[in-house]
């Protein structure tokens, strides 16, 4: 195993979209419309900015037609949305997303509790989605869940992982975002699960999207940089909780990430006072503590 940390991170931002798809609250159009805003504002390149699923199941991605056409768009940004099927893939097309996402899981329990189908169904819609995308010149980003465990089938193998990842790659997608969904990871399992990806997709292909339900976030993402991974999946203030786990956090916070790039020198072009701002913002349209715990030490510093 290598141990080389990358000069530089991407951090995909996904507050917009995974952070407050499971708030029960209405939260108004220009609201998403400002946090996205501002977290361009600063400096994040890459913002998942809605979802174009059905909204009876997703009542709050039911506005992202107006949330992308609202949203005052940056030069270099890339407004990305999830899209489960071909019909979802047509409406994110018609507003303008710079790029979709599909998803699946490495756990075949937890594809038919989560969409109704196997992971080989999930593939073949994927695979109709990717096709009408290339023809379109859209980019296509690829989403596996439940890459160390799994609600239903308990741990994972990281073998099965590294098959779908590897699936997903030969269909098209640019890139393989690995996600701990449940957050049960620990640095073993996590670059037990990278060194099967990684004998079958390239490092520069594979991205990280790990939750902080067992406060291992942070630890499995230094574990995934030490192994030259360089895209992590992050959501500002921590937004989003694991629907596993009730009370438990989910997403790592952005705050939490960027100050661990900083401690280690690694170029991530965020602006750390913007993105706490940024959080802060929602969290009080929310009217919720903020969960990130840099964003509190701040915070507290600054009032202080």
């Amino acid at each position: 195993m290598s141990s080389t940390l990358p000069d530089s991170v991407r951090i995909v931002e996904v507050g917009p979209r995974d952070g407050l798809q499971n708030e029960q609250q209405p939260i108004e159009v220009a609201v998403k419309v400002k946090l996205v805003e501002m977290l361009a504002e600063a400096g994040l390149t890459a913002i998942e900015t809605g979802s174009f699923v059905n909204p009876r199941w997703v009542p709050q991605m039911a506005g992202s037609e107006e949330v992308f056409a609202a949203v005052e768009r940056r030069p270099g940004v890339s407004y990305s949305a999830l899209t489960p099927n071909l019909q979802g893939f047509e409406r994110a097309l018609a507003a303008g997303a710079s790029e979709v996402a599909v998803f699946t899981a490495a756990s075949d329990s937890f594809t038919r509790k989560n969409t109704n189908c196997s992971i080989d169904e999930s593939l073949e819609r994927a695979r109709v989605l990717m096709e009408a995308a290339a023809g379109h010149g859209l980019p296509v980003r690829g989403y596996v869940s439940c890459v160390v465990g799994c609600p239903y089938e308990g741990a994972i193998a990281p073998a099965r992982v590294a098959e779908v990842a590897r699936r997903l790659l030969d269909l098209g997608c640019y890139e393989i975002s690995l996600g701990d969904t449940i957050g049960v990871g620990t640095p073993a399992s996590v670059s037990a699960m990278l060194e099967a990806v990684l004998d079958s997709v390239s490092v520069a292909k594979t991205a990280v999207h790990l939750h902080d339900t067992y406060g291992q976030a942070l630890a499995n993402i230094y574990a995934a940089l030490q192994m030259g991974i360089a895209v992590i999946d992050s959501s500002v203030a921590g937004l989003g909780g694991c629907p596993y786990a009730r009370g438990a956090s989910g997403n790592v916070a952005s705050e939490e990430v960027v100050y661990l790039l900083e401690g280690l020198g690694i170029a991530h072009g965020v602006d750390l006072e913007r993105l706490v701002a940024a959080g802060q913002f929602i969290c009080d349209r929310l009217g919720r503590s903020n969960g990130s715990k840099v964003a509190t030490a701040l915070l507290n510093k600054a009032s202080g």
